[in-house]
C-alpha cells in the first residue's frame, strides 16, 4: 500500500479541519501516537507524508488556530489514504534480463519484471518484481520487499523548447502566440520560468481565452515530461510508479521493456507505456541509464497514436525502430533518428487467421535471433477472446514479414477464462533464457504466471509468408 492525499470539497476540508481543532491536546496526542504506531510500520516516513498533505490544507485553517507540529501532522493524517496499488489486479508483464547478473550459478539469468498494478477505481500504476530461471527453466521470484513508495519527481526540471515546439505542432497548437513564448524561453526552460514568460506575456495574448488554452497546453507538457529518481539501497519490488501528471491522471497502462543496446555498446532500459486521463491515451516513453533516475517524456510526431508501442532492442540502419497498432487493428513499423519523435510508418501485419480478425498487435519488444527478429503478437477473436502468437521479421528490413503462426501458442484454458476481463491472455514482453523464450503472461487481466517455449520448435512451427 501507498499514501495519497484525501480531500472533498473546500468547505467540507475547512469543517473537517475545524473539528479536529475541536479535540484537547492530551486527546490529539494521544490518537496521534496511536496512528504513528499503527501506519508508521508501513510507512517509514509517515511524519513527513502527514506534514506534506497538511501543507495542501493550510491555507483553510483559522488564522488564530493554536498549531504545533504535532497537531499540524494530526490534520495532515485526516487527509491522507491508503491506496492498495495491487487490490484489483497485477497483471500485463514484461520481462527483460536483469544489469546485475551476480552470484548465480551457470545457466541461470536474474530477470527484471514490470507489472501493472490496478487498485480502487481501476487507477493503473507500474510496479516491478526480481528472479532468476536457473539452467532447467525453473522460476523462483524474490521475496517482496515489506513496504512500497510512491517515486516522486525531481521538481524543477529542465525541458527541451524544441521538442516542445514540435509537440505543440504535432497537435496542431502551435500558433504565432505560442512561437512568441518559445522564443522567449531559449534552448531549454523550467516550469518556473515558463510560468514567468508567461506572465509577463499574458497582456500580448490575442485574447483571455487563448492565453488560458496557451498556458493549460504548455504546463500540461512540461508536467507530463519529468525525472524520478529511485532511492539508493531499495529493492525493486519497493517502487512504485504512480501517476504523477495530468495526462496520466486515470492511469500508467501496459508498460513495455526492453534493454536497448546503443551503436557504442551502451545500455540503456526503455519503457514504452500508455499515460491515459480519462478520455486519450498518450504514448509515453520511460528511460534510464543507470537505475538512479528514470526519465519520462510523452513521445511526439504523426504516428503517435493508439496504445501497445514498442521499441526494438536496437537501431536499425541508424534508426530507431517501433511496432505500433496504429489503427487500432494492424501492425505497424515506425522508423525514427529521434526515439521520442515518430513521423515514418509503414504496414507490416494484418489479421489474417480467424483468431484474430478483429485485432494484431505486438506484445512487447521483439528478440533477436540468427533467423530474424522474433516478435510475440496479440490477436483478438470472436467474443473478444485474446490469444498469444508469434511473428519472424526480417533482421534488415523489419516490416517484412518472414514467416507467423498459423494458429495460437497461448489462449485462455477453461481455468483462466474467468477474471476482470474475460477470455484474455496477453504479454507486455518476453525474453530468451538459453534456446527458451520466457513469457510472462496475464490472466484475465486479474493475475500473472509464465510459459516455456523452444525457440527452435517456435520458429519450426511457423508458416513462411
Amino acid at each position: 500500500m501507498i499514501t495519497r492525499f484525501f480531500a472533498a470539497s473546500e468547505e467540507a476540508n475547512r469543517g473537517r479541519i475545524e473539528r479536529v481543532l475541536t479535540l484537547p491536546a492530551a486527546e490529539a496526542q494521544e490518537i496521534l501516537a496511536d496512528l504513528k504506531g499503527r501506519y508508521g510500520v508501513r510507512h517509514p516516513d509517515i511524519d513527513e507524508i502527514w506534514m506534506e498533505s497538511f501543507e495542501r490544507v493550510a491555507p483553510l485553517v483559522p488564522p488564530d488556530a493554536a498549531m504545533d507540529d504535532k497537531r499540524r501532522m494530526l490534520i495532515g493524517a485526516y487527509f491522507t489514504m491508503e491506496y492498495a496499488v495491487e487490490g484489483a489486479a497485477l497483471f500485463n508483464p514484461s520481462i527483460v534480463p536483469a544489469i546485475n547478473q551476480t552470484g548465480l550459478r551457470p545457466g541461470c539469468t536474474r530477470f527484471f519484471m514490470s507489472l501493472r498494478a490496478t487498485g480502487e477505481g481501476h487507477l493503473s500504476s507500474i510496479v516491478f518484481r526480481v528472479g532468476v530461471i536457473d539452467a532447467d527453466n525453473r522460476i523462483t521470484m524474490e521475496d517482496n520487499a515489506p513496504s512500497v513508495r510512491a517515486l516522486k519527481p525531481i521538481p524543477d526540471a529542465e525541458f527541451d523548447t524544441g521538442f516542445l515546439r514540435d509537440a505543440l505542432a504535432d497537435l496542431g497548437a502551435l500558433g504565432p502566440f505560442e512561437c512568441i513564448v518559445l522564443d522567449k524561453l531559449g534552448e531549454s526552460f523550467s516550469i518556473g520560468e515558463l510560468n514567468q514568460v508567461l506572465a509577463d506575456l499574458r497582456s500580448s495574448a490575442p485574447s483571455p481565452a487563448g492565453f488560458e488554452q496557451t498556458q493549460r497546453n504548455m504546463l500540461t507538457f512540461a508536467r507530463s515530461n519529468y525525472r524520478i529518481p529511485i532511492p539508493r539501497d531499495v529493492h525493486p519490488s519497493e517502487v512504485v510508479i504512480f501517476p504523477i501528471s495530468e495526462r496520466e491522471s486515470r492511469g500508467i497502462e501496459d508498460m513495455r521493456l526492453v534493454r536497448f543496446t546503443e551503436d557504442d555498446g551502451a545500455g540503456t532500459i526503455y519503457g514504452t507505456y500508455t499515460a491515459y486521463n480519462g478520455i486519450t491515451g498518450f504514448p509515453s516513453l520511460f528511460l534510464s541509464n543507470d537505475l538512479k533516475t528514470i526519465a519520462s517524456h510523452t513521445m511526439a510526431g504523426k504516428f503517435v497514436k493508439n496504445k501497445g508501442m514498442a521499441l526494438f532492442p536496437r537501431q536499425i540502419n541508424g534508426n530507431y525502430v517501433m511496432s505500433g497498432r496504429l489503427d487500432g487493428v494492424n501492425r505497424y513499423i515506425l522508423e525514427s533518428d529521434n526515439v521520442l519523435v515518430w513521423n515514418q510508418a509503414r504496414q507490416s501485419e494484418t489479421p489474417k487467421y480467424w483468431w484474430e480478425f478483429s485485432i494484431i498487435g505486438n506484445c512487447g519488444s521483439p528478440v533477436e535471433i540468427p533467423e530474424g527478429w522474433l516478435m510475440l503478437t496479440h490477436g483478438v477473436g470472436p467474443m473478444r477472446q485474446y490469444a498469444i502468437a508469434a511473428t519472424l521479421l526480417d533482421l534488415e528490413n523489419p516490416a517484412q514479414v518472414i514467416a507467423r503462426s498459423t494458429e495460437p501458442i497461448i489462449v485462455p484454458a477453461e481455468d483462466e477464462r474467468v477474471g476482470y476481463v474475460p477470455n484474455v491472455v496477453y504479454t507486455c514482453g518476453a525474453m530468451l533464457h538459453n534456446d527458451s523464450l520466457i513469457v510472462p503472461y496475464a490472466l484475465g487481466d486479474v493475475t500473472t504466471t509464465f510459459a516455456c517455449v523452444q525457440v527452435d520448435e517456435l520458429i519450426a512451427s511457423l508458416k513462411r509468408e
